[in-house]
């Protein structure tokens, strides 16, 4: 029974959090709401079995690609210092939500504890012995190889459009000679000079 509530608990939170992520204007309040999706989702993957996958969500994209997201964020022209005095205003929502994601914690771990949900048996059938990242692999290696054969082939396109965008003919950008730089000698690059103290220093 507590697996059904956790399933339903954890599915409702997720589209939740991934509408508000599109929903809301403050670009650092989408990103907190995604970071909130990956830890139900997380959840959802506890419930079917997936541990592996479940700390891949939790460590990957919360503690990396997250992370990644508030940096350009904060890259960009953000009034902090008018957020910052709503933070008063925004304290006990914010308890409140860090209290849900500590039930939601327990709730996950007893779920788990009393048994995951037999989905994964349907969707990708692995012996009961074999652990879950050898039944990753072996599923990735074997059933689904040209999928994940695809998805490195997207990947490495998508990489290689960034590279050639990066290193594209723009203009008022000055293009990067590496001979050049590499053939410069230090006394072409460097001088010392001995100023006098209060006179200033002659370019």
């Amino acid at each position: 029974m507590i697996q059904v509530f956790a399933f339903y608990l954890f599915a409702s939170i997720v589209l939740v959090s991934g509408a508000m992520t599109i929903a809301s204007r403050n670009p650092v309040h989408s990103v907190l709401w995604l970071i909130f999706a990956f830890f139900n989702a997380a959840g959802l993957m506890l419930l079917v079995g997936a541990e592996f996958i479940a700390m891949l969500l939790v460590i990957v994209y919360v503690g990396a690609v997250s992370v990644l997201f508030l940096f350009v964020v904060m890259m960009l022209n953000i009034d902090f210092a008018e957020m910052r005095q709503g933070f008063v205003h925004y304290l006990w929502p914010g308890l409140a939500l860090a209290v849900a994601l500590a039930i939601e914690l327990f709730i996950a771990v007893n779920a788990w504890t009393a048994g995951g949900i037999e989905l994964a048996r349907r969707i990708a059938p692995t012996p009961d012995t074999t652990p879950n990242i050898e039944a990753i692999g072996d599923l990735l290696y074997t059933r689904y190889l040209y999928i994940f054969e695809g998805a490195g082939l997207v990947l490495l396109v998508a990489m290689i459009g960034a590279i050639v965008l990066t290193h594209r003919q723009r203009n008022g950008v000055k293009p990067q000679n590496i001979a050049r730089q590499v053939a410069r000698r230090p006394q072409d690059a460097t001088r010392n000079v001995d100023a006098p103290v209060g006179q200033g220093v002659k370019l």
